[in-house]
């Protein structure tokens, strides 16, 4: 059977592959996201920037696999992604702080901007990566403007402080985006439609994860 192993340590990824049918393994990375984009060659491309983070994470994971000689990197499928949003042509990611997540907001509310999500998908046999596919996608979000106590109280919650962008489409934040024009999954932090084209290219079926995750659910229910 194929496992699926999401690197990533975000319960909102997780929640969208379990909904999807998906069973996945969750190991986090150690990548150091500053020092990898700051590596990057000058003049990347926002698109590139997310990918490169993405890739970064999915070996880190993988590493630590075979490294740790994990029985699942007898054969699996390793994720990572990484989501930023695209203001004014600066990438944006978590706010961290109360006070950088008002200036952000500040910034978008009324407007429209671009969330960009990296997506890398390892496949690992017998303890070696054996193929990869990589790629971005991107969706526009109209926000809207919400007033300052409805601001206050949605910084004060502490949901925009770790998440990309400061907003979330499926939690409080959703209230104050007004549409959006692609992919919601990719706006949540991982995107099905891709997701299931780069499995495709290191020759992985849907079908074949929804057959694992099944068979875990029913384990688990004996």
């Amino acid at each position: 059977m194929t496992g699926f192993v999401l690197g990533s340590a975000s319960p909102a990824r997780l929640q969208v592959l379990r909904s999807a049918g998906l069973a996945p393994i969750v190991r986090v990375s150690d990548v150091d996201e500053d020092a990898v984009a700051a590596a990057l060659p000058a003049g990347t491309p926002p698109e590139g920037v997310v990918t490169a983070l993405a890739r970064a994470k999915a070996e880190s994971v993988a590493a630590a696999l075979i490294a740790d000689a994990a029985p699942v990197v007898a054969d699996c499928v390793v994720v990572g992604c990484d989501s930023m949003l695209l203001v004014d042509g600066q990438l944006q990611g978590k706010p961290h702080t109360p006070e950088v997540a008002k200036a952000r907001w500040a910034e978008m509310a009324g407007r429209s901007a671009d969330l960009l999500t990296g997506h890398c998908v390892l496949r690992l046999r017998e303890g070696r990566i054996v193929a990869a596919a990589a790629d971005c996608s991107s969706t526009t979000v109209h926000f809207a403007d919400p007033g300052p106590e409805e601001l206050d109280a949605y910084i004060a919650s502490g949901e925009p402080l770790q998440v990309a962008g400061a907003f979330t489409l499926d939690g409080r934040g959703g209230w104050f985006v007004d549409r959006i024009d692609g992919d919601p999954s990719s706006v949540i932090g991982i995107g099905l439609p891709l997701v299931r084209r780069l499995l495709g290219d290191v020759g992985v079926g849907i079908a074949q994860l929804w057959a694992v995750g099944a068979q875990l659910g029913a384990d688990a229910a004996r």
